[in-house]
């Protein structure tokens, strides 16, 4: 084998090889983590400091039941009195209501950022706007959810499952904060944006989560039918950040988790 032919083995060899530094990918999902991560904290400081005013939010609670009354909407209170009779269903709800919201959101925008590059930023700020917007009216219109009035049932506590313990000063998070219902939210951004970007026949399924956590947060008494229906007309006004041209970007288009070089063909040795 001559001298020249060795070289161009080594070359190949050197080609072929795995790069040793991070792949691109990787830098920009900690990029994205740090950044939603970071928005997250904005928005936990927004709720609580609207928590600090919520002299008006059993006000508000009776001004929507009225609504609600007004729009001949399904008496909620009746609905949940019936689900309670099958108690592993109101406990499965509750399931659904702790568990599903957050980790399924940042499972789809984690997947998002390495497989639908391009697609990823128009999903990120829909729902940073969308959660934006829900934060204006935690602060402007605190709301005592269902559970805290007469005639409904706080589920989490009956059965054990709360996440925001026995008293508005208890859990994870300002129990004021019900108007709008940003579960309803980011479900409904969820299963349209995966509708839209993926293209297999499944995706239909995606409507689903939408559904059954509207039907969740009813059942457990944890946000009225308004606290829906607006969110999802503030959805509606944050869509053009969504439907901006290149959300459906094909799939071959985007790029591998990491880099892989072409080799050049080993030349024939004589």
């Amino acid at each position: 084998m001559g001298t020249h032919a060795l070289e161009q083995v080594e070359l190949v060899g050197e080609r072929g090889r795995a790069p040793s530094r991070p792949a691109p990918v990787v830098w920009r999902v900690v990029r994205e983590a740090v950044l939603l991560a970071t928005m997250f904290l904005v928005y936990t400081a927004g709720r609580q400091f609207a928590a600090k005013h919520t002299g008006s939010a059993f006000d508000h609670a009776h001004e929507v039941l009225s609504w609600q009354r007004w729009l001949h909407l399904p008496d909620e209170a009746s609905i949940q009195h019936a689900a309670l009779q099958v108690p592993h269903l109101v406990e499965g709800a509750n399931l659904y209501y702790a568990s599903v919201h957050a980790p399924l959101t940042g499972a789809v925008l984690l997947w998002l950022s390495i497989w639908r590059p391009k697609a990823y930023p128009h999903v990120r700020w829909t729902i940073v706007s969308l959660t934006g917007l829900a934060l204006v009216g935690h602060v402007l219109f605190p709301l005592a959810p269902p559970r805290m009035m007469p005639g409904f049932v706080d589920t989490g506590l009956r059965f054990g499952q709360s996440v925001y313990g026995p008293d508005a000063s208890g859990g994870v998070a300002n129990q004021f904060a019900a108007m709008p219902s940003l579960h309803v939210g980011w479900a409904a951004l969820i299963a349209l944006s995966m509708i839209l970007i993926t293209r297999t026949k499944w995706r239909w399924l995606w409507l689903l989560h939408p559904i059954i956590t509207f039907s969740v947060v009813v059942m457990t008494a944890n946000h009225y039918w308004l606290d829906g229906i607006v969110v999802l007309i503030l959805l509606g006004f944050t869509l053009p950040l969504l439907l901006r041209p290149g959300l459906r970007a094909d799939k071959a288009d985007r790029p591998a988790p990491f880099p892989v070089k072409s080799v050049a063909p080993e030349p024939a040795l004589k």
